[in-house]
């Protein structure tokens, strides 16, 4: 058999190069970022991030970073609430494999309440120059009540870990699955052989050690966001409705 007629070995064979649309334009110089837009009176915005990974927000003293030379505004969540300013929604809701609606509320675009990763923006700075955003984001007092943390999945989910959301209880937003496993066992088992779908329960009996390989993958994800920025063209004050131009960092 020639295996060059084989799809496999061919468009989708592993090793196959794959063209990138977007290296010529990169190596190039040509592409275009969000700190390439420069319009008249232009303004810059800082966040002030959350340095604990769990915590309960007590206070957020902004009016230091207020008085500041340069800065327009200093924003947390209930700024952006009072503006009509809404939260945001996931655009897609996966249902889980007992058919029930994912387990996730819109979201603040600033923590409320709760902050639940280090980094988690808490607060916003607009000055007239990014040095003076930043000046005064480093003015903004967080009051932030540390509360227990974990950093993995196993932790996560285990008896007793720390709920990050409310109404996700064990921690678990979504159990999700797709396809049909016992088929895909089956055309594996009928290609390869049992040998590769041993149980637990055989392979313990059958061998005299066992071990487990666990491995984690960040690929391996249900929904994965791109990092992007924006620029905002707003009025006099903050408004729900605002002209908005993105591209990616």
């Amino acid at each position: 058999m020639d295996d060059t007629s084989n799809l496999a070995f061919m468009k989708f064979g592993i090793g196959q190069p794959v063209p990138r649309n977007e290296d010529p334009m990169l190596l190039k110089g040509l592409g275009r970022y969000t700190d390439d837009v420069n319009v008249p009176g232009q303004v810059y915005a800082v966040m002030v991030r959350s340095p604990h990974a769990h915590g309960t927000i007590r206070a957020i003293d902004t009016a230091e970073a207020k008085a500041m030379p340069g800065v327009l505004g200093v924003y947390v969540w209930e700024d952006l609430a009072k503006a009509g300013i809404g939260m945001t929604k996931a655009p897609t809701m996966i249902p889980n494999r007992d058919g029930s609606p994912v387990k996730l509320k819109p979201r603040p675009a600033l923590a409320s309440g709760k902050v639940r990763y280090v980094g988690e923006a808490v607060a916003c700075v607009i000055a007239a120059t990014i040095a003076q955003a930043k000046d005064a984001a480093e003015a903004v007092v967080l009051d932030i009540d540390p509360l227990r943390a974990v950093t993995g999945i196993a932790e996560a989910i285990a008896p007793g870990a720390p709920l990050l959301h409310d109404e996700a209880p064990g921690n678990i937003l979504l159990d999700f699955h797709y396809g049909d496993s016992a088929a895909v066992a089956a055309a594996f088992l009928a290609s390869f052989g049992s040998m590769f779908f041993l149980t637990r329960e055989r392979a313990s009996r059958a061998a005299d050690r066992l071990c487990s390989i666990r491995r984690w993958s960040r690929r391996a994800t249900v929904r994965s966001p791109a990092p992007m920025t924006a620029a905002s063209n707003v009025g006099s004050s903050i408004t729900p409705r605002s002209a908005m131009t993105g591209g990616r960092r």
